[in-house]
């Protein structure tokens, strides 16, 4: 048995003790009837194994991509301050990256970079109404065009939503990484981290981008901010599949979430999924200039 396979083996178990303290927790909280039926691509659509975003057709790419490669980064999966217990295991348990040619996005102003495979896409669209002078909203597309991830800077700060105990679910980081980012402190936040977290409503919701904001507490919580808190004066910023993800109701589009029947689910598509590990390498690659 390799090193690699006694990891991927830990973290499996590491995720069934997570499930079942999970379970129980939704058992003590009213929720022993939740996380029923198959995955689907909206909450009460087609079922599949897991369910994943749509994107609009393939466009141009806009700023500048150069080729560029660099190893692919792997940390612990240390445990976000008031999360649900952890199911991760070391980094080194997920699989390399698999993409064969990466490059790199940059903005014409150079203030953001990232890498991401060749093929994908990285395409400049209009910010948001609302965001700071200088935003920029870069969406990240497959090689047929279907939807990833989105980088928005200048996001006006905003707290966590109130959160009424009867209105929170249970909640598991899968993945928690590192990174080096700029950010603000405060009450409720942490170090910059990469992460794959699920929230349990009638199916379990996961969800990957970067963070320094806590989930909740207890284990608990009624929406997880795929938010960095930026420096003062420069607003917060977002490189995920979408800012908030929480639990869907049965009539709600899950897209670009994935749902799940199980945790172990989550786990295999975080430990052995291809997709999820060219994302996170592309998470982790992004640098922000002060």
């Amino acid at each position: 048995m390799t090193g690699t396979d006694t990891l991927r083996r830990a973290s499996a178990r590491g995720v069934s003790i997570a499930a079942a303290l999970l379970l129980a927790v939704a058992a003590l909280s009213g929720c022993s009837s939740e996380g029923k039926g198959a995955p689907a691509w909206t909450a009460g659509g087609t079922p599949s194994a897991s369910a994943g975003g749509t994107g609009s057709p393939t466009d141009p790419p806009a700023g500048s991509a150069t080729p560029g490669s660099s190893p692919g980064s792997t940390g612990s999966g240390a445990a976000e301050p008031g999360s649900a217990p952890e199911s991760t295991g070391s980094g080194a348990a997920k699989p390399d990256s698999t993409a064969a040619a990466w490059k790199v996005f940059t903005d014409p102003a150079k203030t953001v970079s990232f890498e991401l495979p060749q093929e994908w896409i990285a395409q400049s669209v209009t910010p948001d109404q609302g965001t700071l002078p200088g935003a920029l909203k870069i969406e990240v597309k497959d090689a047929e065009g279907g939807y990833l991830a989105t980088l928005q800077t200048g996001l006006p700060p905003r707290p966590a939503p109130a959160c009424a105990d009867d209105a929170a679910k249970p909640y598991v980081v899968v993945s928690s990484v590192p990174v080096d980012l700029p950010h603000r402190g405060g009450e409720g936040t942490i170090d910059p981290r990469a992460v794959y977290r699920v929230i349990q409503g009638y199916k379990y919701f996961g969800s990957y981008g970067i963070t320094n904001v806590v989930g909740g507490t207890e284990g608990k919580s009624c929406a997880l901010q795929n938010l960095v808190r930026g420096p003062e004066g420069k607003g917060d910023y977002s490189f995920a599949d979408l800012t908030e993800l929480k639990a869907f109701a049965p009539d709600e589009k899950v897209a670009p979430a994935k749902a799940f029947d199980t945790l172990d689910q989550a786990a295999q598509y975080v430990n052995e999924g291809q997709e999820f590990a060219n994302v996170q390498r592309m998470l982790m690659s992004l640098e922000i200039k002060n």
